[in-house]
């Protein structure tokens, strides 16, 4: 336990809305006492008093000017903060869900799903993900485990369009990707081993259906088009892409 001693008086200080509400407040530009207690609306008392419990955590420092920014190791924790702002966010959907499958790597950078949404139920998840390939213009980035998913009217008109899908299967499932022809330039597929979640990503917005952890059919899909989680969402398709293998429709 010795790495983590320190951590207690560190989540002390930040155990409190008022400092996380300054800290949150200085992210951007560096305001003086008195602007910060206007904001938050509380005394210029318990403003002071809580600008010295975060300067003498290193968290903030006093500029000459007067004014208050973050340090940059409070700004680390703050970008640090957002796994636990995704977590906590979504706490009820993260119980039921296996986000193991997701590699380490993707799972400590989780904070770029923070400003996700989420939406629960067969239905719902489809209206969702039906939506998001209608509005697709560039391309279509899919994981998926069984081709009805995504390989249907509305991407075959995307496709006619020469919107570039590229898709991933789970080799699992193989036979049922047979039939679906392949284009090269278009339409491109690969298998892997075992899907860690269903996906799709277009330049616009992403949305994640994560594997229940008792293999459930019911769904929770996160969904959005914050520019880091899409970032987030394409590289952990690369990913997969990278170690996909290709196939072709006389594979049995």
């Amino acid at each position: 336990m010795e790495g983590l001693q320190g951590l207690d008086k560190l989540f002390f200080e930040l155990a409190s809305e008022s400092r996380l509400s300054i800290l949150c407040e200085l992210q951007t530009n560096g305001l003086r006492m008195q602007e910060i207690a206007r904001r938050l609306k509380i005394t210029d008392t318990e403003t002071s008093r809580q600008l010295l419990r975060l300067s003498e955590a290193s968290l903030i420092q006093k500029q000459p000017d007067g004014t208050y920014v973050v340090t940059q190791y409070g700004k680390l924790l703050l970008q640090l903060s957002r796994s636990f702002e995704f977590a906590l966010k979504f706490k009820q959907c993260l119980l039921t869900r296996d986000i193991w499958r997701i590699p380490e790597p993707f799972i400590n950078r989780i904070g770029e799903l923070s400003q996700t949404n989420s939406t629960v139920g067969t239905i719902e998840v489809l209206n969702c993900m039906e939506s998001l390939i209608s509005q697709a213009e560039k391309f279509l980035l899919c994981i998926v485990d069984k081709p009805i998913h995504v390989i249907n009217a509305e991407a075959v008109k995307k496709i006619q369009k020469g919107v570039l899908i590229k898709a991933i299967f789970d080799e699992r499932n193989l036979q049922y990707y047979q039939k679906i022809p392949e284009t090269k330039g278009v339409l491109e597929k690969r298998v892997v081993n075992q899907i860690p979640a269903t996906m799709l990503v277009s330049e616009k917005s992403a949305a994640i259906n994560l594997a229940s952890i008792d293999g459930r059919e019911d769904s929770v899909v996160f969904y959005g088009k914050d520019a880091t989680f899409l970032n987030w969402a394409k590289d952990l398709f690369e990913y997969y892409w990278e170690r996909g293998k290709t196939f072709h429709q006389t594979e049995q």
